[in-house]
């Protein structure tokens, strides 16, 4: 049973049908202000489908999306203007100026007028579309046509953005560029975040939320899930001015350490991996230990599976993790 209390986002129990075919099934999270969370799972996954139900394009067969404790189905019009949706394809219009087009969408999103000018300039700045406004946006790059699908997205000053597959088609360095940005308007946004490039969404988000077959698999942030699948806590740990056969024995001597292994001796340097039993957290103990020795601490560091690791054991292997 989940509890749930105050959040910008609540997904409740949210299911979507197409007849026989279940797209979404029981799907449930949340996500607190200001928070950046990835939307994860295979191709057919049910990802493109609950996003457009949080963000009011399609009904839930059954559940209920709440944004800031509004119920989307209560009060669709009052909840979409909190909400800004940059889809996977940016409904963009070819024939429009940059400044023309924000400055329609900015109307049709409810923009009072003697807000408009300004908004729009504070928008094309923070996207850094200033030197870009005038022209066509049929003439621009990808990025620079991905920037502007996202400021439409911003245009209202939304309290909450979703935004599927940012980076697709990008290249390295607009990648980079927009997730910069993403982590930027994170300070003043609760974001949603769908995306293929697990690189961008472990460097971005704050947790993630794992689909397949239209299911919630897994809800965390990715070191836990990491740390829930390897059933132990894996660390790093290199010593100075230490023996590897001391290291290894003390290391193995200690307390709730599950077993250790030299990695590498060079130089009166030792580097060993160190296991621990599950929830025990060692790194006071190493810290002590060295103190104790007169080692010098080099490194200690978390070996956690990588996002691809955890994705790939969750939706191809199926794997079951403790709750």
């Amino acid at each position: 049973m989940l509890n749930w209390g105050e959040a910008m986002i609540e997904v409740k129990n949210v299911s979507k049908r197409y007849g026989s075919l279940r797209a979404v099934t029981d799907v449930s999270f949340r996500l607190e202000k200001g928070e950046v969370l990835g939307l994860l799972g295979p191709n057919g996954a049910g990802k493109t489908t609950l996003m457009r139900i949080m963000t009011g394009y399609l009904p839930a067969s059954e559940g209920v999306v709440t944004i800031d404790g509004r119920n989307i189905n209560e009060a669709p019009l009052a909840v979409k203007k909190q909400i800004g949706y940059l889809p996977e394809n940016p409904p963009l219009y070819g024939d429009m100026s940059v400044k023309s087009y924000l400055q329609f969408t900015a109307e049709i999103k409810g923009v009072p007028r003697s807000q408009r000018k300004e908004r729009i300039s504070s928008v094309i700045e923070m996207i850094s579309l200033e030197t870009v406004a005038p022209r066509l946006i049929e003439n621009l790059s990808k990025g620079y046509r991905q920037r502007v699908g996202l400021a439409q997205a911003l245009i209202h000053n939304p309290d909450v953005l979703v935004l599927d597959e940012p980076t697709v088609g990008l290249d390295p360095h607009q990648i980079i560029e927009i997730r910069n940005l993403i982590k930027n308007l994170a300070k003043e946004h609760t974001i949603i975040l769908s995306s293929h490039i697990l690189p961008e969404v472990s460097a971005t988000c704050d947790r993630v939320v794992i689909l397949n077959e239209g299911k919630v698999v897994a809800v965390d942030t990715q070191q836990d899930l990491s740390s829930r699948i390897q059933g132990e806590e894996l660390l790093t740990v290199e010593f100075q001015d230490a023996g590897e056969e001391d290291v290894i024995s003390a290391l193995n001597g200690m307390g709730n350490v599950a077993k250790s292994t030299l990695l590498q001796s060079v130089g009166g340097s030792v580097k060993a991996s160190v296991s621990s039993s599950r929830g025990k957290d060692i790194r006071a103990d190493l810290f002590r230990l060295a103190v104790d020795r007169g080692w010098t601490m080099l490194e200690l560091s978390h070996q956690g599976l990588s996002l691809e690791d955890v994705f790939l054991k969750l939706t191809c292997e199926e794997a079951q993790i403790d709750e």
